[in-house]
Order: structure tokens, then C-alpha cells, then sequence
């Protein structure tokens, strides 16, 4: 995966931070509700692409243990500030960086869809599984085939904060394949705009292949619209399951 494509840099940190927020405060209900569990016994929560902290602040205010990765070096920075107290907050390169033991694997604003093909989105899902526990919660979102074809022509799109603006065009090459393009301007101190531009690829695959292979890995899971009674867009997916104890364990 190309630098480009494999992290966001500073200034589209900065604005997802600013301006995406959204999708953390949907699914944030949904998987605090499924992390009872792991919160009563005081279990450790791995966060998958948790970008600048949005869903890692509300996973700490509600008193869970986190370590907090991304791959993006200036996401984790931007992360540090906005969820201070969680246990950890490190990179951690999917799909082969290692992962460490877990009572729950959370993910949103599918990080997994953003490597390079299907073999390393599910290399990801798999290790992810592996490092679960026995009792443990397996709760992610990711794109499926649906995404790219109802984005994949759509025009271009934008929008605009205080400080910071961001256009958006789209690429469709084929059914597994979808691109951002991204111009983002941020204010300088002095009143002045930069702007900056990244390209971001998604491997979008049939996500009813991942339940069974994770089955496979010891995890019961299911593919749902959402988390819990929250909307999401269509084409996005979660996957949300549970690593079952071992007869007499």
C-alpha cells in the first residue's frame, strides 16, 4: 500500500476530525450496548482505525480499558488529545501488524476496507479473530460490493466548516475497487487557505464471506445492517459476533 493511499495525513486528520464526527456518535450507542459484557469484567477493548479518537473517547467515558490504533501517525496524534485516558494509543499496521490479546475487537469508518485487496481485508478480519478472547465481542463495520455501486458515478461533492473545506470525487474502476479523491483546505493562523490532496483506494468485497470464514477462527458472527438500531449508509456493513468459551472453559 502506497503512502498516500495507506494514511491520512495532517491536514485530512484534521478535517474528518472536524467535520466527520458523525458516524462516531451513531454507532457509539449500538457498540457500548454490546460491550456490556466486556465492561463488567473489566476487559480489555482493541480499537481497529480508531482515526482521532471520536469512538475511543466514548469507549473511555464509559470506563472501558482501550488500546487505541490506527496507522496514521497523525490521527493517533490528534487521537492522544481527544481520548487522553485510554490505556494506549499506538500504530498498528493492518492486516500484519500484531494484535495484541483482547476481550473485544471494535472498528469503525471502515479501516479494513482501506487495504489493498481482499486477501489483506481478510487477513485483517482473521487476525483480529485470532487475537480475541474466549467470551469476547467482535464488532466491526467495512464496505461491501452495494458501496461502490451506489457511489461509484455519483458527482462530485463537498463541504465546508469555519476552518476547513473538503471536495470529493469519486472512482469506480471496478466492482471491488473505489476511490476518494480528496482537496482539502485548512485556514492558516494568518487567515490564509492550504490545501492539500490525498487519494483514497477501498477494496470492496461480498461480506457474506466473512461470517463463515470467522467461524473458522472461532468467532460467532453475523452480517447486519448496523450495530444496533442505528442507520447506516447503504453498502456499509456490520459484522458483529462473539468468540464463544470453550466447552468447560
Amino acid at each position: 500500500m502506497s503512502p498516500d493511499s495507506a494514511y491520512y495525513r495532517d491536514d485530512l486528520a484534521l478535517v474528518h476530525h472536524l467535520g466527520f464526527g458523525f458516524h462516531a456518535d451513531m454507532c457509539a450507542p449500538g457498540i457500548l450496548k454490546l460491550l456490556e459484557p466486556v465492561l463488567e469484567r473489566k476487559g480489555l477493548v482493541l480499537e481497529l482505525g480508531c482515526g482521532s479518537g471520536l469512538l475511543t473517547k466514548y469507549l473511555v467515558d464509559a470506563g472501558h480499558r482501550v488500546v487505541a490504533t490506527d496507522a496514521s501517525p497523525a490521527m493517533l496524534d490528534l487521537a492522544r488529545e481527544t481520548a487522553p485516558g485510554a490505556e494506549e494509543i499506538r500504530v498498528l499496521v493492518m492486516p500484519d501488524d500484531p494484535m495484541p490479546a483482547c476481550d473485544a475487537v471494535v472498528s469503525i469508518g471502515h479501516p479494513v476496507s482501506y487495504l489493498d485487496d481482499e486477501a489483506a481485508v481478510l487477513r485483517a478480519l482473521t487476525n483480529a479473530a485470532d487475537a480475541l478472547n474466549p467470551g469476547g465481542v467482535y464488532a466491526i463495520d467495512m464496505e461491501d460490493l452495494k458501496w461502490g455501486e451506489i457511489r461509484g458515478h455519483a458527482p462530485p461533492s463537498g463541504r465546508v466548516g469555519d476552518d476547513w473545506a473538503i471536495v470529493l470525487e469519486y472512482e469506480y474502476p471496478s466492482p471491488d475497487r473505489f476511490a476518494r479523491k480528496m482537496a482539502c483546505f485548512v485556514r492558516n493562523d494568518d487567515g490564509t487557505w492550504r490545501r492539500d490532496d490525498e487519494t483514497h483506494w477501498n477494496t470492496l468485497i461480498d461480506t457474506s464471506k466473512v461470517p463463515p470464514l470467522l467461524a473458522e477462527h472461532g468467532v460467532e458472527a453475523e452480517a447486519r445492517t448496523a450495530f444496533d438500531d442505528e442507520t447506516f449508509p447503504d453498502g456499509l456493513v456490520a459484522i458483529v459476533g462473539h468468540k464463544p468459551h470453550s466447552e468447560g472453559g
